[in-house]
């Protein structure tokens, strides 16, 4: 079996696929890409059994034929070829690959194609059809708030409920928890499903910058999305999700007004001087004052600032971890936003100060005990 294709074009299509190969997979196969050529067109899979990523590349081929070619050392290759027509020559027999460029001859050993995992056909699927816009922000605004703790898995990834007239994004780690909801994103199958990190990361990561529209199809067990020419399929996380709309405070008396990038470079900088461990820092509401310390006692280090902002409610001191507060402010995008509080220690919700119609963006963060400093 030979094929020629562009050794520039197969490094793009390989490299927007290649982060779901990981270095010690379970089955020692899934650190090849699987090659199938059919009527001139080659089809690439890439797969950790989890979640299985394809894309698809014309090449000049008389005949059609299937390999398994070693990822790294295939990808390691293209990267240091200029961009030429390279020949690829498989061996049936052997399962040996030869790539041939213009001023060389590469040889590695390939593996039998139909020992390669099947990739699970997504069937009875509900659909829905969103913009890479919509899909980039949902996934933004959530992916960092999930947790990394694998005896919770439901929290491990992000929690989506469709309905007729919105869809809901929701991430926590039991720290904080983010809800992102779209008004322009609806559909009638009453579904909730929770998509893991690593998948969400590489659809974050491949999603083209100019917007275009990405299809999203899903049953109980795994989604399926499509765009330009990648298709992406994942298992879902078959866990109960906590039910994060109890852990939302609804009597918050208490509001401070700020600008959003005056507050975040503030905090950028307290938190230097904030413990290392704990993160935490302390936030000083007096009146149109906010003062932002920080103190770690170890290293006799401390940081403090005052900026203005509007206050609505009483006076209040409260402590919160600056890393958290920092990963939210950064990731909210309107010019100011509103801290509402009840407590010294009870959860603090961010909302952007400026609505968005088709958006509704909701962030929680849990207080920390101040310490008497």
């Amino acid at each position: 079996m030979k094929f020629i294709v562009s050794s520039a074009e197969l490094l793009k299509r390989l490299s927007n696929i290649n982060g779901v190969i990981t270095t010690n997979p379970v089955v020692p196969i899934l650190e090849n890409f699987l090659f199938e050529i059919s009527d001139g067109l080659l089809t690439i899979t890439a797969s950790d059994l989890q979640t299985s990523m394809i894309t698809e590349i014309d090449v000049e081929a008389k005949e059609d034929g299937s390999i398994a070619v070693p990822a790294r050392i295939l990808m390691d290759t293209l990267k240091n070829l200029p961009e030429q027509p390279v020949t690829f020559s498989i061996d049936k027999e052997t399962y040996s690959v030869e790539i041939n460029s213009d001023n060389g001859r590469y040889k590695l050993a390939g593996e039998n194609a139909t020992d390669f995992p099947k990739v699970p056909d997504v069937t009875d699927a509900y659909s829905v059809d969103l913009s890479t816009d919509v899909l980039s922000s949902a996934i933004n605004n959530t992916i960092f708030a999930t947790s990394n703790d694998e005896l919770r898995p439901a929290m491990t990834g992000v929690f989506v409920k469709l309905d007729d007239t919105n869809t809901t994004f929701v991430a926590t780690d039991g720290h904080r928890l983010v809800r992102y909801r779209r008004v322009d994103v609806a559909t009638d199958s009453g579904m909730s499903i929770i998509i893991p990190r690593k998948a969400l990361n590489l659809l974050k990561s491949t999603l083209p910058s100019e917007n275009s529209n990405v299809i999203m199809e899903y049953n109980a067990s795994n989604a399926y999305f499509h765009f330009n020419n990648i298709k992406m399929i994942c298992r879902l996380i078959d866990e109960r999700f906590p039910d994060y709309e109890n852990v939302i405070p609804t009597e918050n008396p208490i509001e401070m007004s700020i600008d959003r990038n005056e507050f975040l470079g503030s905090l950028k900088r307290i938190s230097i001087y904030a413990n290392k461990t704990t993160h935490q820092i302390r936030l000083k509401i007096t009146g149109s004052e906010l003062t932002i310390s920080a103190e770690d006692l170890d290293f006799s280090n401390e940081a403090k600032e005052t900026l203005a902002c509007e206050h609505e409610g009483e006076d209040l001191e409260i402590g919160f971890n600056a890393k958290f507060l920092v990963e939210m402010l950064t990731n909210l995008h309107s010019k100011s936003i509103t801290l509402q509080m009840s407590a010294p220690n009870r959860a603090g919700l961010i909302v952007p100060a400026e609505k968005d119609e088709s958006e509704d963006i909701l962030m929680l963060v849990m207080p920390v005990m101040l310490n008497n400093y």
